[in-house]
């Protein structure tokens, strides 16, 4: 809709009916310009978490991938929904992405964006995308069903797809830089191999990743895609690829994009499956009484994916807890617990995608934590990079943040909780989610929430 405002200044004639014709006339031209331009005009705009790069729109946002100022990229305001929650209830996956999606784009139409949507998820084994299966204590939310079998597929199809649409209507090329501890660089690289205007180059520590993921990324052989083994840990990888993005005469040019969670599309991807698990989990199909309260635990490294849900969280979806759950790498279980965020060496477990210790995403949450105040977040990284350790002070109750509880699981607890799962459910758990699994589990038994009745909190893991 376009509504035009005429002023008129009491110190000039009011204009004729035929003069004020012609100029609704031209305005009317002027507007159907603007409607008929090939880019949306965007209102949406992204910020730096360290406040010294220019708001930009989306699309600018997803071609820098990380801000030039050396900070991540956030939207300037998170849209609540709290009023549309129900009317989305019953919308597939497909539909439900589009609306939570396009509520933070503004400048793709959308129906472009709906497309790119369809073709994203048309990868998937599953119709559903991302399936919930419920098993005895908990809901496990199933994000396996891509083309490459880790969660990432979720957020790498959708972002692959959006890269090919910016990039064909800029007639523009990107080099695609990115770090991976396994799972990134497998789904990125099925995500944009073949694309004509992307190449991707992806940096995996060398025998740390499954020989699954190692397979995966070194045995694509198409033209665009280049894989690098570096001899180190996955920190090492990522420490390299920021090194090269704060270069920014040098990232601009050789037109470098991010693919990592750097990269605010993934999130925004990632956030959509925080809003369908919990219209399955809460669903009253069959008679069952809804639960009382929802919480997610969320196995994580990066901070990346439990970050989608604080933002989920954010925009109004009633989370009751958002459960962190890491293995032996725990400094971001250990900050949530104790205010201090110190980085170790990294420990090499049976859940290699968690093998970090410097969590990408851990800015953003800090951008909140910090109550948008850039400045601090400049301080605090730059506290960071010299000494290895920030910490926060602890509210009146001994608490980080109250919307987070986090614990950890080692690798006997994960191999435990993936041998019970089998014995009493028949369901095979992957290293990754045994992990979550683990950690809401001995949450749920700590809280004594039972399982039945509508009084129950559901978990999904």
């Amino acid at each position: 809709h376009f509504f035009v405002i005429v002023f008129a200044s009491p110190s000039l004639p009011a204009p004729s009916s035929s003069e004020l014709q012609g100029e609704l006339c031209l305005a009317s031209r002027v507007l159907w310009g603007f409607r008929s331009c090939r880019e949306v005009l965007s209102t949406m705009k992204y910020i730096s978490t360290r406040g010294q790069t220019q708001p930009v729109s989306f699309q600018d946002a997803v071609i820098m991938g990380q801000a030039s100022d050396g900070g991540l990229l956030i939207p300037e305001t998170i849209p609540r929904v709290e009023s549309k929650l129900e009317s989305w209830r019953a919308l597939s996956f497909h539909d439900l992405a589009l609306e939570v999606i396009q509520l933070f784009v503004d400048d793709i139409p959308a129906a472009d964006l709906k497309q790119i949507i369809a073709r994203s998820y048309a990868t998937f084994d599953c119709a559903e995308v991302v399936p919930v299966k419920r098993l005895a204590a908990v809901d496990v939310l199933e994000l396996w069903h891509g083309p490459t079998l880790a969660f990432k597929d979720v957020a790498l199809q959708f972002l692959a797809n959006v890269f090919e649409y910016i990039l064909a209507r800029r007639n523009s090329s990107l080099n695609i830089l990115g770090a991976t501890s396994g799972d990134t660089g497998s789904a990125a690289i099925h995500g944009v191999r073949g694309k004509d205007r992307i190449r991707i180059f992806i940096m995996h520590p060398h025998g740390r990743t499954s020989p699954l993921q190692a397979l995966q990324m070194t045995t694509v052989l198409d033209p665009n895609v280049f894989n690098m083994a570096v001899e180190g840990s996955f920190d090492d990888c990522q420490s390299i690829m920021k090194a090269i993005f704060s270069d920014a005469e040098f990232k601009s040019r050789y037109r470098l994009g991010a693919i990592n969670s750097v990269n605010w599309a993934r999130i925004l991807a990632q956030t959509v499956y925080y809003f369908y698990a919990y219209f399955k989990v809460t669903s009253t199909e069959g008679g069952a009484p809804p639960p009382s309260a929802v919480s997610f635990c969320v196995p994580t490294g990066n901070f990346g994916d439990i970050f989608a849900g604080f933002v989920a969280k954010r925009m109004g979806l009633p989370i009751e807890k958002l459960l962190l759950a890491t293995n032996e790498n725990n400094i971001l279980a250990k900050f949530f617990q104790t205010g201090v965020y110190q980085k170790g060496e990294v420990a090499l477990t049976i859940s290699p995608s968690m093998d970090i210790q410097i969590a990408s995403n851990f800015e953003r949450y800090l951008f909140y934590r910090f109550n948008c105040d850039a400045a601090k977040v400049r301080e605090a990284m730059a506290e960071f990079s010299a000494k290895g350790c920030i910490s926060v002070p602890l509210d009146g109750k001994q608490s980080v943040d109250p919307e987070f509880v986090a614990d950890s699981a080692n690798t006997a607890q994960t191999m435990a909780t993936i041998s019970s799962t089998f014995a009493s459910e028949g369901y095979v758990l992957d290293p990754h989610t045994a992990v979550g699994v683990a950690v809401a589990t001995r949450w749920l038994s700590s809280h004594g929430s039972g399982s039945g009745g509508g009084s129950e909190e559901r978990r999904v893991g």
